[in-house]
């Protein structure tokens, strides 16, 4: 991979403020509370804003996973604003739970895996306070937030009813989740290994430096979640441009590929011209909100549930 492209990746796997045709207006569908604190790692606080909605509550609830090349600072939850994510969903009824999980900075890969279910079993653990049924959470995120996203999606932990923290009781399976171009396997970029320069920070804390090969490629699988799909896993929906110059298309399809073969639901949308991302993205937003309208008030059988 030319560097030129290694820095375009950095830099670019998010929602940008000028990738959209249209802002928000100012009569908006939701109520918005800010900085709201899920869990807390190695003395620092994890936050999350929660959107509720004004008008007819539909008891469900969608996490969003606010990260843009695996950063999460506040400018992230502006993105996803832009696009229109919490206007429309909340529009629908939903109550939407943006939980930032950290940067790559500060964090591994893994790590921000760890922080996004931190914040599912939150929202469990308050799901009485919010109105929302704790077994009908979808689960959303985009480029480096759809990657995070899927990963959650794909290793759920059960609850530990005995747990001393409330949280913890609590399991991380959710019952369907959508992404948009979400990076799924970086051991299989288009026929070769991601970059490492793209993968060092999010492998290790300080990079890949003194680690050997084998470590480098176990770590780089252990968060690539087309490798980690297990028997019967939830109903998927990946939206993806065709001319997505960070992300390669392929990358979905390798997701939707093994989802299928361990039996599952998936389906992915192709945006014919679409990049990373396009302007018309609240369209496919709108899609999104009506494959989840179908998917989450759905009851699970119970001989393929996973544990919640």
């Amino acid at each position: 991979m030319k560097a030129i492209q290694i820095a375009a990746i950095a830099a670019c796997l998010t929602l940008g403020p000028a990738a959209f045709a249209a802002e928000e207006t100012p009569a908006l569908p939701y109520d918005q509370k800010i900085d709201v604190v899920y869990g807390e790692v190695h003395g620092t606080g994890l936050l999350m804003d929660v959107f509720t909605p004004k008008e007819k509550p539909n008891g469900l609830a969608i996490v969003d996973v606010v990260s843009g090349a695996w950063s999460s600072d506040r400018s992230k939850i502006r993105d996803h604003t832009l696009a229109q994510m919490y206007k429309i969903f909340c529009g629908r009824g939903y109550t939407v739970f943006g939980v930032r999980p950290g940067s790559k900075s500060r964090y591994t890969g893994l790590e921000m895996a760890t922080h996004v279910k931190l914040g599912i079993r939150w929202v469990k653990l308050h799901a009485a306070e919010y109105k929302i049924d704790p077994d009908r959470l979808g689960l959303t995120g985009a480029s480096a937030g759809g990657h995070l996203a899927s990963l959650v999606a794909v290793t759920p932990e059960a609850g530990n009813p005995d747990a001393s923290q409330p949280g913890q009781r609590h399991g991380t399976q959710v019952r369907a989740a959508a992404v948009f171009f979400p990076p799924t396997d970086f051991l299989d970029w288009n026929g070769k290994p991601a970059s490492t320069a793209l993968l060092a920070d999010l492998l290790f804390v300080g990079g890949i430096k003194g680690h050997t090969d084998e470590e480098i490629q176990e770590r780089a699988r252990q968060i690539s979640p087309a490798l980690l799909v297990k028997a019967a896993p939830i109903p998927f929906l990946l939206i993806h441009g065709d001319a997505d110059p960070l992300v390669p298309l392929q990358q979905s399809q390798k997701m939707v590929a093994a989802l299928k073969a361990a039996g599952g639901s998936a389906e992915l949308i192709v945006k014919k011209g679409g990049g990373h991302p396009w302007l018309t993205l609240p369209e496919e937003v709108k899609v999104m909100a009506d494959w989840f309208d179908q998917h989450l008030p759905e009851t699970q059988p119970a001989a393929t549930a996973a544990p919640k």
